[in-house]
């Protein structure tokens, strides 16, 4: 009896840490590529403002950061830099610098979602037509799916 509880406890901690491996790892391996460096550089005349995100920011952790500069035109945000893998990441647009989820979750409501980021190693986002990137401060990296802040740059 005793091999039996001890073969299911193996086998379904095994099975919880594939689940998660998979949580983690199904993102890295579905991510398209990032925009090519060109494209980047292409923002950085016309960039309106500029941030940078910081891994060592109050709400990012070991699995949950983003690092590198971040660029704020009239039609676009670009990224140049890394962020964690992970799913569901969303790029909103913040009326005040946050750098935790319980910040996040206080303004997310006056803050207004700019798009789902796909890539780690970069990204390029349209704005949508009638946002004033003007009227905000802050970009914010969020993972919709766990309610998990992963980075945030004040640009303004």
């Amino acid at each position: 009896m005793l091999r039996w509880m001890l073969l299911l406890a193996t086998h379904l901690v095994t099975l919880v840490a594939g689940f998660v491996l998979g949580i983690y790892v199904l993102p890295i391996l579905t991510a398209p590529p990032g925009p090519d460096e060109a494209t980047l550089l292409s923002t950085q005349a016309s960039a309106l403002f500029k941030g940078h995100f910081d891994r060592k920011l109050k709400g990012s952790d070991l699995v949950h950061w983003g690092e590198g500069e971040v660029r704020i035109l009239s039609d676009k945000i670009a990224h140049e830099g890394q962020l964690s893998p992970g799913p569901d990441y969303k790029l909103y647009l913040a009326p005040e610098f946050i750098d935790t989820k319980e910040g996040f979750l206080r303004i997310k409501e006056r803050s207004i979602r700019i798009g789902d980021i796909k890539t780690f190693d970069g990204f390029l986002l349209p704005v949508p037509t009638g946002v004033d990137v003007g009227a905000y401060t802050t970009v914010v990296v969020w993972c919709e799916a766990f309610s998990q802040f992963i980075s945030a740059a004040k640009y303004r």
